[in-house]
């Protein structure tokens, strides 16, 4: 069956008819075909109570195919004790997957492993049901019989976190590492920079003496050596007298000495100023002009910059208090200028391989996924958390969800609290995210009249817009569970309430209904449209579901 219905507003219309035809049609062809691509054996069929058997399924598929192999335990009455890796053959333009679960029963008797759902894309296949007999083992009665042994507690095993978050921390400390080693650790002073912390004075009698080390004057290289001569007394006088000394002509350099010795700013013999202008006026001539004076008389010039030097010196003032001070708030200022170079680079570089790791992140898995497992999504967490396997109701359904279901006692009509009896477990509500509702309905009374699945279906659908549900677009279709239960699938789209508010927002749902003589069993799952994770964890959910006879 595979109608598609439209129920709003309480009424509903069936629509499409001739499409239930033509679905008759391709389940038929599909079930020719399926014995061709899905098989199912097992290596004995006959065992000893706990011994195991090996259970196969072999898949023909597409490489494109997602096929999806049953979880959990669907083989009852046979449990299944190991699930392993799927082997992958490849045969011409195919590919075959070969699924292997160990099974074992602990009780004697003849038992059938029921057909298992396996879908290969978006087409459903089941394999053949398989006999299995299990024998008593022979007790040897000799032996004597020993205490039963106390109970030990086992502890539940951890995730896998702390190595997630012992990686984090690693890359962490390495970048940390790296930040600290090439921007904020102190390094050994170059030659350069050693000599640039020197006062003046210092570096210009250092320069003096390194030019006394150089073979210019050996190569009779004289221009060189008149331009390293005067760059020192220049840039000496530059640093302590007239701060444009460097960019300064001869003349331009020695009237300025001129004026500052007539405003005693300087105290400057007048042969002192003659002497520089003399030897400034001579390299000028050296490096423009070409002129080669005798190298004696470069050794002379030589000594009298050095001279002058000591002379320039003696003739500054002494440095104020103020001025100190001055010197004490630049080299601080200095010092807080490379101190902010530092955090704008480490931030910047921090920023870059940040964003960096979350754009290869995004671009990988998606930026939705790194979002949600950054900041947290609720169905994310409810979607890789433990989740737990039990039975509801009775006869029972056993589930796979995320969070154990709370049994609910509805209060219901007294007049119908008479003729039905209704248990029921959940999680979660039309409001929440998401929500999960087993529910068991035992009809009293009922004689030979037989239950109509469909009427009960939509009951629930009133059930919804009695809760504030509006636009409730539905379809069914036929559900096999993976151990061979079949019922009916209702399911679509509404718009629910939004808590606190007169909006409403676009939902979806699944309803599973099942009947058994005077029972109705029925999973209602609510999620929201956009959730992506909420349909995993409904795919999940309806992959798990089983239904057993109440005699069980």
């Amino acid at each position: 069956m595979n109608n598609d219905l439209r129920y709003m507003n309480r009424k509903h219309t069936v629509i499409g008819l001739p499409s239930a035809v033509f679905f008759s049609i391709f389940f038929i062809l599909f079930s020719l075909v399926s014995s061709g691509q899905v098989s199912s054996t097992i290596d004995s069929t006959s065992i000893k109570i706990g011994e195991q058997i090996t259970y196969y399924v072999q898949v023909e598929a597409d490489s494109t195919d997602l096929v999806v192999f049953p979880e959990g335990q669907t083989f009852s009455p046979l449990e299944m004790i190991e699930s392993y890796d799927i082997d992958t053959l490849k045969k011409s333009d195919k590919y075959n997957l070969i699924k292997k679960y160990g099974l074992t029963q602990f009780d004697s008797g003849s038992y059938t492993i029921p057909r298992q759902k396996i879908i290969i894309g978006d087409k459903t296949f089941f394999t053949d049901s398989l006999r299995v007999e299990v024998n008593n083992v022979v007790v040897d009665t000799t032996q004597g019989l020993y205490d039963i042994k106390p109970i030990i507690a086992v502890e539940k095993s951890g995730s896998d976190w702390w190595k997630y978050l012992l990686l984090t921390l690693l890359i962490i400390g390495a970048i940390a590492f790296l930040l600290y080693w090439f921007i904020w650790r102190k390094k050994p002073l170059t030659e350069d920079e050693k000599i640039a912390l020197l006062p003046p004075y210092d570096r210009a009698k250092l320069a003096i003496r390194k030019l006394d080390e150089s073979t210019y004057l050996e190569n009779k290289n004289l221009k060189d050596y008149y331009s390293e001569l005067t760059f020192i007394i220049r840039k000496y006088l530059d640093e302590k007298v007239y701060d444009k000394a460097l960019e300064s002509t001869t003349d331009e350099l020695i009237t300025r000495l001129k004026i500052l010795k007539q405003g005693n700013q300087v105290d400057l013999s007048q042969d002192d100023i003659k002497n520089l202008e003399d030897i400034l006026k001579r390299a000028d001539l050296v490096k423009f002009a070409k002129s080669a004076p005798d190298i004696e008389l470069a050794k002379i010039d030589r000594d009298t910059i050095d001279v002058e030097i000591d002379h320039v010196k003696e003739a500054l003032p002494e440095p104020t208090e103020e001025e100190k001070l001055l010197d004490e708030k630049y080299r601080e200022e200095q010092e807080r200028k490379k101190k902010r170079k530092k955090i704008w680079l480490t931030v910047g570089i921090s920023v870059f391989l940040l964003l960096a790791t979350l754009t290869g992140l995004s671009v990988k898995y998606g930026f939705d996924l790194v979002k949600d497992t950054i900041i947290g999504h609720d169905s994310k967490e409810l979607l890789e958390g433990d989740w737990v396997r039990s039975a509801y109701g009775f006869p029972p359904i056993t589930i796979s969800t995320p969070k154990v279901l709370k049994r609910s006692t509805p209060q219901l009509p007294e007049e119908m609290a008479q003729q039905i009896e209704l248990t029921q477990f959940s999680y979660g509500s039309l409001i929440d995210n998401f929500q999960i509702q087993v529910a068991t309905t035992n009809i009293k009374n009922l004689g030979e009249n037989k239950i109509n699945l469909e009427q009960a279906m939509e009951g629930t659908l009133k059930v919804f817009e009695n809760a504030g549900a509006q636009n409730i677009i539905t379809k069914n279709e036929k559900f096999v569970t993976p151990n061979g239960a079949e019922g009916l699938k209702v399911y679509g789209t509404m718009d629910s309430p939004v808590l606190g508010t007169d909006k409403l927002e676009k939902g979806k749902y699944v309803i599973l209904g099942f009947t058994a003589e005077s029972v109705v069993q029925q999973v209602m799952l609510f999620y929201k449209e956009q959730d992506v994770y909420a349909q995993q964890m409904v795919d999940r959910i309806l992959n798990s579901v089983e239904l057993k006879p109440a005699e069980e």
